[in-house]
């Protein structure tokens, strides 16, 4: 089976309102009506509605990069999944390894996350990944499979599919520069999607796509993206050119056919 690619750009704590609405405009007229890749931009909480409405008739969909668990209350500076749906998001990213390592998010409270955008229908991109140290001691596999299997705990198969992404990122290549090789990138791949195989079924397993997150580029993409297993990129700096994201886009296009 071959599923249709995600290049999904992450824009963190990046362009003010008029900087995203010229990216959009650009990109727009770059991608056209192209529907061979699904093109995610999560965007700041700020720039969700108007990034929403510039993208509107393109095939560009705008989403949010977090959300809390609860559906509204005293949580004061947090957004719920139901206002990032009010606001035009249709996906967020949860569990990213910049909201693990520096706003100490657990697995726990990911879960709870994915849970509530599960219920709502906000596709979740559920981040995953090793740090340096974790790979060197050959622990990959394990802490995929623990995060997996915490943050996943008891979805249900019509929950999940198709409405949920995995993005494997491994911690070490976040902003360093550093990317997996594609060998590890998709060795990481398999075993997540053995994983969905094993928990869920087969459908899941091969609907489910698995993108890859870490230092992606328009020179490092081509060979993540020959792998079968790698299903896009979540995209951080590369994302904030739109010429340079756009490259990205129509390297996914040669992945293979769409579903």
């Amino acid at each position: 089976m071959s599923r249709r690619p995600i290049v999904a750009g992450n824009w963190k704590m990046y362009k003010t309102t008029t900087e995203a609405v010229a990216f959009i405009d650009e990109l727009a007229k770059l991608v056209g009506k192209d529907d061979d890749v699904a093109i995610y931009l999560a965007v700041p909480f700020t720039l969700i509605k108007p990034c929403s409405e510039s993208a509107k008739g393109s095939s560009i969909v705008i989403g949010a990069q977090n959300m809390h668990d609860a559906t509204e209350g005293a949580f004061t500076g947090e957004v719920a999944g139901s206002m990032l749906l009010d606001a035009g998001a249709k996906f967020v990213i949860l569990g990213h390894s910049e909201r693990r390592n520096i706003f100490k998010e657990t697995n726990a409270f990911i879960h709870k996350k994915v849970q509530r955008a599960l219920e709502l229908k906000l596709h979740p991109i559920l981040c995953i990944g090793e740090t340096l140290e974790e790979r060197n001691d050959e622990q990959t596999h394990s802490v995929l499979q623990e995060q997996l299997s915490e943050c996943l705990k008891g979805a249900s198969v019509d929950a999940i599919n198709n409405n949920l992404t995995i993005a494997y990122e491994p911690v070490w290549a976040i902003g360093t520069g550093q990317v997996a090789t594609p060998e590890m990138a998709d060795d990481a791949h398999r075993f997540c999607r053995d994983w969905l195989r094993q928990n869920f079924n087969e459908d899941i397993a091969q609907n489910v796509r698995i993108i890859y997150g870490g230092s992606v580029n328009s020179s490092n993409c081509n060979g993540l993206f020959q792998k079968g297993d790698i299903d896009g990129a979540l995209v951080g700096g590369a994302s904030l050119q739109a010429d340079k994201f756009y490259q990205i886009v129509e390297s996914a296009k040669q992945r293979g056919s769409v579903v």
